[in-house]
């Protein structure tokens, strides 16, 4: 794939790469220089990439699962042998800090091979049948099938690994896929879906497609050939495409406002104070788990923040190609723009900014708050910024009805050292995964990920996102004489 700036590059589908068309300039958050141009897809494109899909339907669910394991071990020792490679994609189109893409690489990696381990363990069960009189001699098997050609609508902020958790365990289901990357970094999937190819995955069953916002409304609404949208995105847009998608399957991985809450009994201040500012300020914030609450008791309050923005004060801002930067830009100045305006309205309505805030083009310093309250954008949206807000509370159970006073339940985390305390926030807390003596930030690309109330449906996770792409089919047998 090229990637000289001003090259044009072209959208994947079946197995080639189309130049023609329409281009969409790809910027650098940190300098807007030019990444590259890629072909923008059409309705018609993506009318011919879902023709090809179901085509190769039957071809992709009877690759045996040797082969299936195969072409996902193959390509996540791509991804080794490319691991710089795609690190500097991701640097160059999402403003992520290096070090930090190659942590998405390796990521990458392990959820391949463990969609290659979970490959070969996709199996069924033998259900007994001669239950009653008359029926000796009959039997049932139950298999699980691909449920035919997904739709995978991905974000910018993890261009590469959140790509990787659709397409990886589709091809473990033995499902077509037709793939619309964020218009903000198409190249890193482009590059990814070559990869696939080159592993020996069948070329009409995968394509990586540069689709308008309304093309792809069109596709994941009106196409009822396409039997499972899986979207990561905003809960707005999110919610609208369930709404529109018929008898579809929908898997919708939206927003959050990752709370944590800091009880006294915890010793390790310090350590706790550092995972918080790099889980809140990390890539700017950009990510749906982000740490963007924060409750903390009273008695150790105050010195908890403070920590906390000693931490934040410390931490290297800048250009995300520097080795030792850990804070980036926003992805559009637009966005850092929009962060700006959040901070100025909270602190307008009495919320105290404690530490940084200050916008300089697309680059936002790390913002802590204190003294918010209900109502303000900051504490009841998802800000996807370098935004912390740190409160106290006197009571443990109060602090966890302030972590569900919000419309969203992706993942929370809770430090302290007391079993009754963290029961029950296990069975209090509504969120999809509770992290317990680390920062909600926390995961693991095997475990199931996701999240309830406005932060989606369904399940994340290669063993759980197969579950998803797959739909049990009962044989029954009786006696063939």
């Amino acid at each position: 794939m090229k990637m000289r700036p001003g090259t044009q590059t072209g959208f994947l589908l079946c197995g080639k790469e189309w130049i023609d068309g329409e281009a969409l300039e790809v910027r650098s958050p940190w300098d807007q220089g030019l990444v590259g141009r890629v072909t923008v897809a059409t309705r018609a494109d993506a009318r011919q990439a879902l023709n090809h899909a179901v085509a190769s339907l039957r071809r992709t669910r009877a690759l045996p699962r040797w082969k299936r394991r195969e072409i996902l071990e193959d390509v996540a020792a791509a991804l080794i042998e490319q691991k710089e490679r795609f690190a500097q994609l991701i640097v160059a189109e999402a403003g992520k800090p290096v070090r930090m893409a190659r942590t998405e690489v390796d990521r990458a990696v392990l959820t391949f091979k463990t969609a290659a381990e979970e490959a070969v363990r996709l199996g069924g069960e033998s259900i007994p049948l001669d239950l009653t009189e008359g029926n000796e001699g009959r039997w049932g098997l139950v298999q699980r099938f691909g449920v035919g050609p997904v739709l995978a609508i991905t974000p910018f902020n993890f261009p590469l690994n959140l790509v990787a958790h659709k397409v990886a365990p589709a091809i473990a289901a033995g499902c077509p896929v037709i793939l619309k990357p964020a218009p903000q970094t198409p190249f890193t999937a482009l590059a990814l879906g070559e990869v696939i190819l080159k592993a020996g995955w069948p070329e009409e069953a995968l394509a990586v497609l540069t689709l308008a916002d309304a093309d792809t409304a069109w596709l994941a609404e009106k196409e009822d050939r396409i039997k499972l949208v899986s979207f990561t995105g905003s809960a707005k847009v999110g919610w609208e495409l369930k709404a529109h998608s018929g008898r579809k399957r929908v898997l919708l991985e939206l927003g959050g406002n990752a709370a944590l809450v800091v009880h006294s009994d915890w010793k390790d201040l310090d350590d706790a104070a550092s995972r918080t500012a790099h889980g809140a300020f990390g890539f700017a914030g950009q990510s749906c788990i982000s740490v963007q609450r924060v409750f903390v008791e009273r008695s150790i309050f105050q010195t908890f923040t403070w920590k906390v923005v000693d931490v934040a004060e410390k931490m290297a801002i800048g250009d995300p190609s520097n080795e030792a930067t850990e804070v980036g830009p926003m992805v559009r100045q637009s966005e850092a723009e929009r962060v700006e305006e959040w901070l100025k309205e909270a602190t307008a309505a009495g919320a105290k900014l404690v530490a940084g805030g200050e916008r300089k083009g697309s680059m936002i310093t790390p913002a802590i708050l204190t003294a918010t309250k209900a109502g303000m954008k900051v504490r009841d949206e998802e800000i996807f910024g370098p935004v912390l807000l740190i409160e106290p509370y006197d009571d443990f159970e109060d602090a966890l009805a302030q972590v569900n006073h919000s419309k969203y339940g992706l993942q929370a985390g809770l430090l302290t050292r007391d079993s009754g305390r963290i029961l029950t926030a296990y069975r209090e807390l509504e969120v999809g995964s509770l992290i317990v003596g680390d920062t909600p930030n926390w995961r693991l690309d095997p475990m199931p990920y996701g999240g309830v109330k406005d932060s989606g449906l369904g399940r994340e996770g290669i063993r759980w996102a197969i579950q998803e792409m797959t739909e049990p089919r009962m044989l029954v047998m009786a006696s063939l004489g």
